[in-house]
């Protein structure tokens, strides 16, 4: 068993670190878990702290209260100091470095080491459908459901779904969304293959994505890492391409003793023995420890 210690303190949603498993949880039903300013520093710290851990192998994010996400926190735009200067030429391209750093939260939940599973109830809705396009997995309940909101305040949403959603779903259906912010529900997201599950409660639905994380825990992180990683490159290069990168991954991470452990432990019907990840940290982080 193994229980990460000096868990960051988070303002506006809680994590927590059990066998090997990360569960990050949204826990402001009252405000439906927009994202404002806290929100997007508690991710960031969040995220921080997985990626430099070496026995976390798999990250549930879900939420508390009816919705998922509202997406984006409507006061936001009108805070003077955070609002879009749209009046200059300097201030426009300054909105587009902003929206740089906040698109690259995202990305990381995207480029984390381990996979990422979500579990959506009610509204994912505007930057939460930005945000859980980056999983790896998606569970749902049968009440929730998906909406690009951005339309219906008048832009173009801006963060990530427009770019991803063309790599999940068929484009027809990715531009109807986009140009109608209609709901579209767990059950037409699930015929898709955009939900991997559609579950009648809540507690069902966390109850299978904490089931898929432990079955991933299970397996050899790097392993899990080398998978992540080919997936990834082949979604975005031709197969040949990605072929040949596959070849290089494997030389690079084999390891006789992981699968002989893997073929063992599946014979003696007991869990397999495997190191985790290195710890990761960054350059400026060398030497501080």
């Amino acid at each position: 068993m193994s229980t990460s210690t000096h868990l960051p303190i988070l303002s506006v949603m809680q994590l927590q670190v059990h066998d090997h498993i990360a569960h990050l949880q949204l826990s402001q039903p009252e405000s439906l878990n927009t994202m404002h300013p806290t929100f997007w520093r508690d991710l960031d710290t969040a995220l921080t702290h997985i990626t430099t851990q070496g026995d976390v192998r798999a990250l549930v994010i879900s939420s508390s209260g009816r919705h998922f996400s509202a997406g984006m926190a409507l006061d936001t735009f009108a805070n003077p100091n955070l609002a879009p200067q749209d009046k200059t030429p300097e201030g426009r391209a300054a909105l587009s470095e902003f929206l740089w750093d906040m698109q690259q939260v995202f990305t990381r939940i995207e480029q984390l080491r381990i996979p990422v599973i979500t579990a959506i109830q009610g509204g994912c809705i505007g930057g939460a459908l930005d945000m859980v396009c980056c999983a790896c997995i998606r569970y749902a309940t049968q009440d929730a459901f998906f909406c690009v909101q951005e339309i219906n305040i008048g832009m173009v949403a801006d963060l990530g779904s427009l770019q991803r959603l063309p790599k999940l779903l068929p484009m027809g259906l990715v531009k109807e969304l986009a140009y109608t912010g209609r709901r579209w529900p767990a059950q037409a997201a699930l015929a898709y293959g955009f939900v991997n599950g559609v579950f009648d409660t809540q507690e069902a639905m966390l109850a299978a994505a904490m089931q898929c994380a432990q079955d991933i825990a299970a397996k050899p992180p790097i392993a899990i890492w080398g998978s992540k990683q080919a997936l990834d490159f082949a979604r975005d290069h031709s197969v040949q391409d990605s072929l040949r990168q596959m070849g290089w991954l494997q030389a690079g991470i084999w390891s006789n003793r992981h699968v002989m452990e893997s073929v063992q432990a599946t014979q003696q019907k007991r869990a397999g023995d495997f190191p985790g990840l290195t710890p990761q940290r960054t350059f400026a982080q060398m030497g501080l420890d």
